[in-house]
């Protein structure tokens, strides 16, 4: 990226986050209209089926009813008991593409983009609405716009000086909200907010903020940075104090291409025996193929990972030479290390997960195998 000028230095940053809501929920209420009133609860099943597992979104009518990301299936069930709700599994696949769809319109419209997840993202777009808070508006409300006409989705924007308070301001009016919290507001717009609406503030810090007198972002505000130093440390008690004020020199920045791919998943009994566990690991590794063909990438390590029957983690890890794509490889591996940690072990597997890592860029041709195994 070109360096910045004076001339945009000295502009007034102006930070848009773009939240797509419910998004998991309502990509089903695109798919299948007939949904649109009822309550809807997509959900992560265990593979030791019934209900097993837990929510992983739900939509506004399911929240009515106190049903929430996070809880067990069995007590969304009892809670939506006499209610026409639908409970449905995750559809990643489904998901991902609508997702990449709606992040290239938010693309087209910053100056600067970083994807902050599968439905949300930051816009930098200081230089095309000059530092015009106004203008920032008007170019929000063309986005809800057209992700509404072109996905069906609705979105809730933030658009303040940072992105801080464009974070807390996409999440002050859901949904399909637009919130604009302008410079010389900041303060005006924290002071009221509960401590909790600040990223780091969870249930025991929380709790001790509130010992302290601590209730609002305000009070937060008032309190003594050295006092927050010495109880959370200085980088923490820092943040505390300059978030209470609004202050986030965070650059919007487009993220690197993630590191890693992974895949875990839970068996349907607890087990050791290696054919049983590489069957579920032969689907993950799959997973991780596709992906990796998707993306035109090879890896260049291979791990896996146990999570025994006592929840005790376990990992083992190769380096691969050369680096490969092709799935037969990475399930030879995969088998190879299952094979040794089993040895090594007296564990029964409950969960098992496929790990790659150093990711490079694929050049040439694949190996025949590769071919050869598709046609087979």
């Amino acid at each position: 990226m070109k360096p910045l000028s004076e001339k945009q230095v000295s502009r007034q940053r102006v930070i848009m986050l773009v939240d797509l809501d419910y998004f998991f929920a309502q990509c089903e209420e695109v798919r299948n209209p007939s949904l649109k009133d009822k309550p809807v609860v997509v959900c992560v099943y265990s593979e030791r089926g019934g209900e097993s597992g837990v929510v992983s979104t739900a939509n506004y009518e399911a929240r009515k009813h106190g049903v929430k990301s996070g809880i067990p299936i069995s007590v969304a069930r009892k809670r939506l008991v006499n209610v026409d709700a639908v409970f449905l599994p995750v559809d990643h696949e489904y998901y991902n593409r609508v997702s990449e769809d709606v992040m290239s319109i938010l693309k087209s419209h910053a100056d600067v983009f970083e994807q902050a997840g599968v439905d949300e993202a930051y816009l930098d777009v200081s230089e095309r609405v000059e530092g015009d808070f106004d203008k920032a508006g008007e170019l929000a409300r063309r986005i809800k716009e057209e992700v509404r006409r072109s996905k069906g989705l609705t979105c809730s924007i933030g658009v303040g000086p940072n992105k801080l308070v464009a974070k807390i301001a996409a999440d002050s009016q859901k949904p399909d909200g637009l919130t604009i919290v302008k410079p010389e507001e900041v303060q005006a717009f924290l002071t009221p907010l509960p401590v909790n609406r600040l990223v780091g503030v969870g249930v025991k810090t929380q709790s001790i903020m509130e010992s302290l007198g601590v209730k609002t972002i305000g009070d937060l505000a008032g309190y003594d940075v050295q006092r927050l130093i010495e109880l959370f440390g200085e980088k923490l008690g820092v943040y505390f104090h300059n978030a209470s004020h609004g202050v986030d020199n965070r650059p919007v920045k487009e993220r690197d291409e993630a590191k890693s791919i992974s895949r875990i998943s839970t068996l349907k009994e607890d087990t050791r025996d290696l054919d049983a566990i590489m069957r579920k690991a032969g689907e993950l590794c799959g997973e991780i193929c596709n992906e990796l063909s998707r993306r035109r990438l090879r890896v260049k390590q291979v791990g896996i990972i146990v999570v025994a029957k006592d929840m005790s983690v376990y990992s083992r890890s190769k380096t691969l030479d050369p680096p490969t794509s092709d799935l037969e490889d990475l399930k030879k591996n995969v088998r190879e290390l299952f094979e040794k940690l089993l040895g090594e072990s007296g564990l029964e597997a409950r969960r098992v997960g496929v790990r790659v890592s150093g990711l490079v860029k694929e050049e040439g041709q694949k190996p025949l195998r590769a071919f050869i195994s598709r046609v087979e």
